[in-house]
């Protein structure tokens, strides 16, 4: 019989060489990247922001788009045809799914590959599930550092997927450009249901399954929207949020809304706006993860873990004030040996 011999769980990493593979364009070194950048190892954080400052200049020229949708309202399916659209259009493009429910396990839930089998085939696309993690800033820096790394492979179109609900949405929305929401027809109904943050987020409003018996109330839809969306307030300076009409199952409809974001593209440059859009979300990224290394910092300080059943439990019962239970706590927090 052979001798079970245990692995080490630290692999030692080339971060710069990893880098130089990226920058050339390489797949398989582009995924080791990526599971460097997710990896909750404390010596693989630092490795990988080496990687990234090493990639950073050649960041920032990808268009970024960020996907949401009601539930049925067909994301994966038009993903797969948006994304084989702009790649038989000569476009690399990068498909990236953010979870934040997905902490509750600890990894990527999606099966992307297996629900975008024709787009995942395509030599010009990269199809990633984005896990959050939990730790070193969680989705917000793993994602935005997988877009980063996307970017620097030369990719020139990243499509970011919501998967959970409501909390996604506005992750996604500061991470991203351009923000589109997939809805079906019938928008009477549905938006009773619909929560009217979510719709001042996007820049335009899909229509989706807009084929066959369905076509001309989808028709009907887009206009019902697009009186909506006049009244609400733009979810980008300068840009009129307009809904349109798509089938993914027969792929009318994909060029227009190509060409809408290309508009948009076009119109906030030169505002300025688009520029404006993306100083301001990396000082949110700063802020997120000054946040995320505090809150690390404190429940991680060995008298804090020591302190605070103590103090819960007061708290709990009633005899201490939830106020003056945590400025205990921080009082024995910044007290320095």
């Amino acid at each position: 019989m052979g001798r079970f011999i245990k692995k080490t769980n630290r692999r030692d990493v080339d971060a710069m060489a990893l880098a130089e593979d990226i920058l050339e364009g390489n797949r398989i070194s582009l995924a080791r990247g990526i599971t460097l950048v997710e990896s909750n190892s404390e010596h693989h954080f630092h490795e990988a922001q080496k990687m990234l400052e090493k990639v950073l200049p050649q960041t920032g020229r990808a268009i970024r788009i960020g996907i949401t949708g009601v539930p049925g309202a067909g994301k994966s399916t038009f993903i797969e045809a948006f994304g084989s659209f702009l790649c038989s259009k000569g476009l690399k493009v990068a498909v990236l799914a953010v979870d934040p429910t997905s902490s509750l396990t600890g990894g990527s839930i999606l099966g992307d590959k297996t629900r975008m089998e024709r787009l995942a085939r395509n030599p010009k696309a990269f199809i990633r599930p984005s896990p959050s993690g939990g730790k070193l800033g969680g989705v917000h820096r793993k994602t935005r550092e997988t877009m980063l790394l996307c970017e620097a492979a030369g990719f020139d179109v990243i499509l970011v997927e919501t998967v959970g609900v409501g909390q996604s949405e506005v992750i996604v929305r500061d991470m991203v450009d351009f923000f589109m929401l997939l809805v079906l027809t019938g928008a009477g109904d549905e938006l009773q249901g619909m929560k009217k943050g979510i719709m001042e987020l996007a820049d335009a409003v899909i229509i989706n399954k807009a084929d066959g018996a369905n076509e001309v109330a989808a028709k009907k839809t887009k206009g019902e929207y697009n009186r909506i969306l006049h009244f609400l307030q733009p979810a980008t300076k300068g840009w009129e949020t307009k809904a349109l009409t798509c089938s993914s199952l027969k792929e009318t409809g994909i060029s227009e809304i190509w060409e809408l974001i290309l508009t948009f593209e076009r119109t906030t440059k030169d505002s300025g706006v688009f520029l404006d859009r993306r100083r301001l979300q990396m000082k949110e990224w700063i802020h997120s993860m000054i946040v995320d290394q505090l809150q690390m910092s404190f429940f991680h300080d060995a008298r804090i873990k020591s302190l605070l059943p103590k103090i819960e439990n007061e708290v709990i019962s009633g005899s201490r004030a939830v106020a003056a239970a945590v400025d205990e706590l921080f009082n024995v927090y910044h007290q320095r040996d």
